[in-house]
């Protein structure tokens, strides 16, 4: 039987777990499997290195440090932002997942950690930095490299 190897495209159902037990992600509640390029960069490190050396229809469980998923907390990576740069009347307040853009015009995530009257504090650092994180994994399909 075929094994999912580098290079191959495969599809995956998972469910992302914290280690208290919080279901943070499902693909199964989506119903639709997750297809990505093994060793392409496309996945999270860890899992990316659980799928391989899988066989279709195989489940196994792996648990992702830090290193090997969204990284150690960088307490450097905040960015302070001018409240008036909000739109008024947007009602801000810690723990607020707010989007921005780099000046290079790539899109992400951040958190408001502080504000007052004149500058919001935002966290950069991906939600799930800093924690491991436990995957139920199931390899549903690779893609024939023959086709």
């Amino acid at each position: 039987m075929l094994k999912a190897t580098k290079g191959n495209q495969v599809k995956v159902h998972y469910r992302g777990i914290l280690m208290d037990g919080t279901e943070f992600d499902n693909s199964y509640t989506r119903g639709d499997p997750i297809g990505f390029e093994i060793g392409a960069g496309q996945m999270l490190g860890g899992f990316d290195a659980a799928v391989e050396g899988m066989k279709v229809g195989e489940k196994k469980t792996v648990t992702l440090t830090p290193d090997v998923a969204y990284g150690e907390v960088n307490a450097a990576a905040t960015t302070e932002i001018p409240r008036e740069a909000f739109p008024e009347g947007l009602e801000l307040e810690a723990g607020m997942p707010v989007p921005l853009a780099s000046p290079d015009g790539h899109r992400l995530v951040g958190t408001v950690s502080q504000l007052n009257e004149s500058v919001v504090t935002v966290d950069l650092n991906h939600p799930l930095a800093g924690q491991e994180l436990k995957f139920d994994i199931e390899l549903v399909e690779i893609e024939d490299p023959s086709v």
